[in-house]
């Protein structure tokens, strides 16, 4: 029982830390102060914290996120977290969460209304972040590295525009059609990266699409995968944690939307299927590797008290995080 409490109370307090991070204003939490937060919590959990800034973007080639912060005056960071707790042949567990700290929708700035919930768009890697600290204090014998990109996404002289075209960290070309759909670009680098961290497995946490939310609504988050096995592990590692997953297609033929004149592909392919056209974006750069993408943008946040859960953000997925890690221990 003592046990129990233990681990219940590890994951709970790691849930509150990323409703914590959802709710802090952008003022406050920009790129610079999540990458001190995330320091914090991996001296806490004795993760291993790395913290890249402008320079090392620039000789990384991580021209996706790069352009994405042109638009505003604080620098980017690209967190990595790395728990070791694995045998040597064991899984390796790769993280990845959306990290833009305030979006306003670049040039293709968004309305008025509602915009100041835009502070929560980092609420993937405030998932992310807390559940691999909960992963480590839990001593799980697996491996994880979690990866944040993490900048803003605002209007200026130097801002990314409509037209433009990019190179990410993989080399592939990507046309910009809309600036407010910067939270693909900035994980196109981040997923690439975490691949180059040789993981045997790879999910992302996203605030990506409201598209997701007209298809969901706000009870589901929705899974998007290259692997069955994976994906029906991650729906079972929601379920277990009360939190609801509800897998989507991927078929071939939506590769068709997104496909550019000018480049290799481009960053939406418009409003039919919009959900799945950003999942297809994503799956560029994972490449063969087990992967599974959580569209949270309906879930991140409650606009009313619902039992345990109180107004304002969510802390969603972090204990479905916590229990894929156990699952995929067992296989």
């Amino acid at each position: 029982m003592a046990e129990a409490v233990r681990r219940g109370r590890i994951v709970a307090e790691a849930t509150n830390t990323a409703r914590d991070l959802v709710n802090e204003p952008g003022n406050s939490l920009t790129p610079t102060e999540l990458g001190r937060r995330a320091r914090e919590l991996a001296r806490r959990a004795r993760l291993r914290c790395r913290l890249l800034g402008p320079p090392e973007l620039r000789r990384m080639g991580a021209r996706a996120l790069l352009g994405v912060a042109r638009g505003s005056q604080e620098p980017p960071r690209l967190i990595v977290l790395e728990y070791r707790g694995g045998r040597r042949n064991g899984p390796h567990l790769g993280l990845v969460g959306k990290g833009i700290t305030f979006d306003s929708g670049g040039i293709s700035i968004k309305p008025a209304e509602n915009m100041e919930a835009m502070k929560g768009d980092m609420a993937g890697a405030a998932a992310v972040l807390a559940a691999t600290s909960a992963i480590a204090r839990l001593q799980l014998p697996i491996h994880v590295t979690a990866v944040v990109p993490a900048t803003e996404n605002l209007p200026s002289g130097t801002a990314l525009k409509p037209g433009d075209i990019l190179r990410a960290m993989s080399g592939k070309t990507i046309e910009v059609i809309n600036t407010d759909a910067e939270g693909r670009l900035v994980l196109a680098d981040a997923l690439h990266y975490a691949r180059s961290r040789k993981v045997s497995h790879l999910v992302d946490v996203a605030t990506l699409t409201g598209a997701c939310v007209v298809a969901l609504g706000t009870l589901n988050s929705g899974a998007f995968a290259n692997n069955q096995p994976l994906l029906d592990t991650v729906v079972a590692a929601g379920r277990g944690a009360g939190e609801r997953v509800w897998p989507m297609p991927m078929d071939v033929e939506y590769d068709e939307l997104i496909k550019s004149d000018v480049a290799e592909i481009k960053n939406t392919g418009g409003r039919k299927g919009g959900a799945i056209t950003a999942a297809k974006f994503l799956q560029h750069f994972v490449g063969e590797t087990p992967w599974v993408h959580l569209d949270i943008a309906g879930t991140f946040e409650t606009d009313k008290e619902k039992g345990y859960q109180v107004k304002g953000g969510t802390g969603v997925m972090v204990r479905t995080l916590v229990n894929l890690a156990v699952a995929l221990l067992s296989e």
